[in-house]
């Protein structure tokens, strides 16, 4: 018997799945996404497999429809920090990067669906492992430049685009822990105006992710847990603002680090899901 594919419906979703414990998960996620200016959607992916039994590709949908919510919410207030007009001037490295973030999202989103169950969970989570790499990487040490011709540059950030467009679209996240230090590296911006540009980077990229999602079966999970969805991104809306306001109450010696080992935690019990 050969295993079941990713896009098999996913097995009911645990009990645990009541609207306060919902909202909960939701906001404590938001919390701690809020506190390192991030979505918190790596850490939620993990959650809704584990915790209400999501089948990989349905909890990777579902994911990806929170982000997106997160990414809706987030930009506004972005906008605020970092205007318009400040942002107009780098549009050519948020064209740059979509020039390959949209098709890798794409290209993620159609090998995610046609993967075995298996396999996604494996896959999972090794990006998991790399986004704890990311999350160190660029939290605790100072992202250099790369100050490459701009030849170099331009392939460069197709190459780079396209990579976290296909971890995007296969982890149902919004790419921020990749294209932040990405933007910084590669285009010399300060890391302020990367979180705003990484934000209209993404959002193209999700949708674009999504649309490919809504062309197969599995993505009706969507429509059978859309009161679970709503509830969940109300809680990760709300605690990625109150982790908003407790940015420095941990160091990022502290936080950085245990926010890592999660990680890691997870993707191993990911590799080990059956």
């Amino acid at each position: 018997m050969t295993a079941p594919l990713a896009a098999d419906p996913p097995r009911p979703v645990s009990r645990a799945s009541s609207v306060p414990v919902v909202f909960s998960a939701g906001a404590g996620i938001g919390i701690l996404g809020g506190m390192i200016g991030l979505g918190g959607a790596e850490f939620r992916l993990p959650l809704l497999i584990s915790l209400f039994g999501f089948a990989a590709l349905s909890a990777v949908i579902l994911n990806k429809a929170m982000s997106l919510v997160v990414v809706v919410t987030a930009l506004p207030a972005r906008l605020a920090a970092v205007s318009a007009s400040q942002l107009a001037g780098h549009w050519p490295v948020a064209v740059n990067l979509l020039a390959g973030s949209l098709l890798g999202a794409w290209a993620g989103a159609s090998w995610a669906v046609r993967m075995r169950s298996s396999t996604l969970y494996k896959v999972l989570a090794a990006l998991m492992v790399l986004m704890a790499g990311a999350l160190l990487a660029t939290h605790l040490t100072t992202v250099g430049t790369l100050a490459l011709p701009l030849w170099a540059q331009v392939p460069s950030g197709v190459v780079t685009g396209f990579g976290i467009g296909v971890v995007a679209a296969i982890m149902g996240v919004a790419g921020g822990e990749l294209l932040i230090p990405t933007i910084v590296l590669l285009f010399a911006v300060d890391i302020k105006t990367a979180g705003s540009l990484s934000l209209l980077v993404s959002l193209p990229t999700m949708l674009v992710a999504f649309a490919r999602y809504s062309r197969d079966g599995s993505f009706a999970v969507l429509g059978t847990n859309l009161r679970f969805t709503a509830f969940m991104a109300a809680g990760s809306v709300a605690g990625a603002l109150l982790g908003g306001l407790l940015v420095g109450v941990f160091s990022d010696l502290v936080l950085i680090p245990a926010l890592a080992v999660i990680l890691l935690i997870s993707s191993v019990k990911l590799a080990r899901h059956h």
